[in-house]
């Protein structure tokens, strides 16, 4: 009589933890994640590079030879081919800025200028900042062309672009996406604070994001997020600001008010599908601020955090599937 023993999967190989960074952007990018044993971790952190490099080289208002500025000096009225990554941030931002009230505007570049926080002298230029206010608002939804079919841009008015508030999370888009095409499927990537997760740690626990108390020249855990198949950006007025006269004033442009960031809120924490939806609209409700910032949150059935300032401590308000916790 022949005997027959039930077929085995084979061994599961256990995953070993992969910890890669590097610089972009002004800043870092970061990656963990889980593959098997011996995976050649000098080719992963050089397609990781790649990716974010790319984006650098696209929109970063400080490389005088990069995509953006490029547009940024293209002659109005004429159409310009743009890249794939290009096409993708500015069509989100400016469906965003439309859902937004206007109030994420990448067309803020000479703001960010004369306030000392763009490539240039990195000192407030009162003159063209009483220039800019003198002329009307024009947000880049009224001035920006795109051309879906042929992936190009044209300009009806001179404007400057910036997108610091929508490009640092498209990078952290970039690094995950990479990990995906080499089928590494648990990991947690960002730059600066902007994170993106997929899967799971081995034990089956969700990955851990800090989120920082929002004080200058202090970094501090204010309170921990678990992250799953999700990304999670945060704005405030706490990493870069400016002192005038007195006053100090946030990096992040109100474009209707053609002035910095001025009401109480200190940070405001997205989570969205994509890192570069969270970036802008964190971006966003900051701006809109405490009443209208969360009333918008929760008409979109957002997941979000505000963080207000309070005395000398702050307030959070807690928004999850559109309700305040």
């Amino acid at each position: 009589m022949k005997t027959y023993s039930e077929p085995h999967d084979p061994p599961v190989m256990a995953l070993q933890c992969y910890k890669l960074h590097g610089e972009t952007m002004g800043t870092r990018y970061s990656a963990v994640f889980y593959a098997p044993p011996g995976a050649d971790q000098v080719a992963i952190g050089t397609r990781l590079f790649a990716a974010v490099n790319a984006v650098d080289k696209q929109m970063s208002s400080w490389k005088p030879d990069s995509e953006l500025n490029r547009l940024n000096q293209a002659p109005e009225h004429q159409w310009l081919a743009i890249s794939e990554g290009m096409f993708e941030v500015l069509r989100t931002a400016l469906h965003i800025s439309r859902q937004s009230q206007g109030a994420f505007d990448i067309g803020v570049g000479d703001l960010v200028e004369a306030w000392g926080f763009g490539p240039g002298s990195g000192q407030v230029d009162e003159q063209r900042i009483g220039t800019l206010k003198a002329q009307p608002h024009r947000p880049a939804i009224e001035v920006l062309d795109i051309d879906p079919a042929l992936h190009r841009i044209r300009k009806r008015a001179a404007i400057t672009l910036d997108l610091s508030g929508i490009a640092k999370g498209y990078g952290v888009d970039q690094l995950g996406q990479c990990l995906d095409t080499l089928g590494i499927m648990n990991y947690l990537v960002g730059i600066d604070g902007e994170m993106r997760a997929r899967g799971t740690k081995p034990n089956g626990q969700p990955w851990a994001i800090a989120i920082e108390r929002p004080v200058r020249n202090l970094r501090e855990v204010m309170g921990v997020m678990e992250l799953g198949d999700a990304a999670i950006a945060t704005s405030g007025d706490y990493r870069h600001w400016a002192e005038h006269q007195g006053e100090s004033y946030a990096h992040t442009m109100n474009g209707a008010l053609r002035a910095p960031l001025r009401n109480r809120l200190a940070a405001v924490s997205v989570v969205a599908s994509s890192c570069m939806l969270a970036d802008a609209w964190a971006t966003a409700l900051l701006v809109l601020g405490e009443t209208a910032g969360i009333t918008l949150a929760q008409e979109r059935g957002m997941d979000a955090l505000f963080v207000l300032h309070e005395g000398d401590g702050f307030r959070e308000i807690s928004i999850a599937a559109g309700q305040i916790e």
